[in-house]
């Protein structure tokens, strides 16, 4: 009986009869394995029904003309193709993300084929999720329920479950029913496993117990501190200026830059004047902030009015050469202290997308068609601004979407592996050890032919960040997850070995208190505004 009635609760809400089954266990009126075997059948049961609406219901609605002008055939069959060999990552994925798993499900039963391979799916992600909550509300209920009846009533539960149920029931058909929203769910369900896309603390967490194995093997968690001396502060964790560190470059290979420093807006554009009166530059030009920011108002300026609305951001700017490209490539170099050459981590190479007009579409309903760009339309959209993204582009005619090679702009990584070459390698390692006290980082630059980059010859750096940098290649969504974290954890490894190297060759490690301070006071002036291009 008991068992019927949580499979009938669970029709409601899976959540809220797992979190009340658990607070029965902690008055003491269900047994655990009970109360666990009930749950896990209940959960089970509910997501085979969910796959059988997609497979017996959803399915049919595939046939319709309306329904085959959005998802022709040929494209589902693609589909399908995938969600035969990643569906599993994708099914049991959602178990642990709120929200996604009525879309995921009920795509798993259009899309796939064999019913019992996803009952495997459900049962396994069943398996860590039923005892997890069931068993943090057993555990912690007591404290947390006893208030609740006092001031609620021992109904409150069934009533904030029900409450959930119908906020999510109307949010999901509020996206379901707009062409901006069913696009904006895709985006949002795909991020589960497109892990290129996850918010950097997420990323970054399985790695931090090996940083915590590093730096107990190698001297101290601020070890790197010393990595690249010559950067300042602190190696270029945070707040480094970008052209300090060009000018310690061998100039021939450097677009040329100049500092505008903070001031009154006419006093800015003075001097952005007499720069390029004195350099005789001519437009287009770059402007952006001289402190690092992940692309943030990086501005591709072609007459003055453009110049004077990116030096309105009250922050340090710079003033660079443009080169027009079209290639770009962030190569991630190192140098142990005790080597007399350096060695090229990874290359990656930046491809900057863009959407084609057809004539009809908006702009902004070209980005939400797009599988990739998608998942990033948030940031195109809040760059083009709300009129421009209302455009409609002629039949043909193609809107470059990002100008700054950066992943969080919406930049796509690919691995240049194809670029490293014995001759381009000499050429880096000659250029690092012109810059004393560098060892590690990631030179940016931009060039017009790709054979006479191999050659080591006809590149022009932008920019060279230090601590902070990763070897961006480890974003190419064609790279699986081990592969990825396998680069990060050796550069990790690298960074840690060289500060080692550097401290056993005198140099001091920075105190912890200062390096906290200095990131909590580049937090401050870190909130840049992102600019139009």
């Amino acid at each position: 009986m008991i068992l019927l009635k949580v499979m009938a609760w669970m029709m409601v809400t899976e959540d809220g009869t797992c979190i009340t089954v658990g607070l029965m266990i902690n008055r003491g009126d269900l047994s655990w394995p009970v109360g666990l075997v009930c749950c896990y059948v209940g959960i089970v049961f509910g997501d085979f029904l969910l796959w059988a609406f997609g497979a017996f219901v959803a399915r049919r609605m595939l046939d319709r003309p309306w329904m085959q002008r959005r998802l022709p055939p040929e494209k589902l069959d693609k589909y399908a193709v995938w969600f035969e060999k990643r569906g599993w990552a994708a099914v049991i994925a959602a178990r642990f993300m709120p929200g996604t798993r009525f879309p995921v499900y009920v795509a798993a039963g259009m899309l796939g084929r064999r019913a019992w391979q996803f009952l495997v799916w459900a049962s396994i992600a069943a398996i860590f999720w039923t005892p997890l909550l069931v068993g943090l509300a057993a555990i912690f209920g007591e404290p947390i329920r006893k208030p609740m009846e006092e001031y609620l009533g021992s109904g409150w539960l069934a009533l904030l479950a029900a409450a959930l149920v119908i906020w999510l029931t109307i949010r999901l058909i509020s996206n379901l029913v707009t062409e901006r929203g069913r696009a904006r769910l895709i985006a949002r369900t795909s991020k589960i496993w497109r892990w290129e896309f996850w918010p950097p603390w997420l990323a970054y967490l399985p790695l931090v117990p090996y940083v915590g194995y590093l730096a107990l093997r190698y001297r101290g968690i601020m070890t790197p501190t010393v990595t690249d001396p010559g950067i300042e502060p602190y190696g270029g964790i945070v707040g480094e200026s970008k052209i300090e560190i060009l000018n310690k470059l061998p100039s021939e290979y450097v677009l040329a830059a100049r500092l505008i420093p903070q001031g009154d807006i006419d006093e800015r554009l003075k001097c952005f004047d007499d720069i390029l009166a004195r350099e005789a530059w001519d437009y287009p030009l770059i402007i952006k902030p001289d402190f690092g920011c992940r692309g943030a108002s990086v501005r591709l300026v072609r007459d003055r009015g453009q110049a004077r609305q990116s030096l309105t951001v009250d922050v340090p700017m710079m003033v660079q050469v443009f080169h027009p490209g079209p290639g770009e490539l962030g190569v991630f170099y190192y140098r142990m202290p005790e080597e007399e050459n350096g060695h090229i981590l990874g290359i990656t190479e930046k491809l900057f997308p863009e959407v084609v007009g057809d004539g009809l579409s908006s702009i902004e309903q070209l980005i939400y068609r797009h599988p990739r760009l998608r998942m990033q339309a948030d940031t195109f959209l809040e760059r083009l601004g709300a009129d421009r993204a209302e455009h409609v582009l002629k039949t043909g005619e193609r809107l470059p979407l990002v100008m700054a090679g950066n992943h969080c702009q919406g930049t796509l990584f690919h691995d240049g592996a194809r670029f490293v070459t014995p001759e381009f390698t000499a050429k880096i390692d000659e250029i690092a050890k012109a810059f004393e006290g560098f060892y590690f980082g990631r030179f940016d630059l931009r060039f017009s032919d790709e054979d006479a980059v191999k050659a080591g010859r006809e590149f022009a750096i932008l920019e060279l960040n230090g601590l902070s940098s990763e070897s961006t290649n480890i974003y190419d969504p064609r790279w699986s997850i081990l592969r990825s974290y396998g680069l990060l954890m050796k550069q990790w490894r690298i960074m840690f070995a060289i500060g080692a190297q550097n401290l056993r060759r005198g140099h001091k490690k920075a105190p912890m208190r200062d390096v906290w301070r200095h990131i909590r006071a580049h937090r401050k002036r870190w909130n840049v505004p992102a600019l139009a291009d």
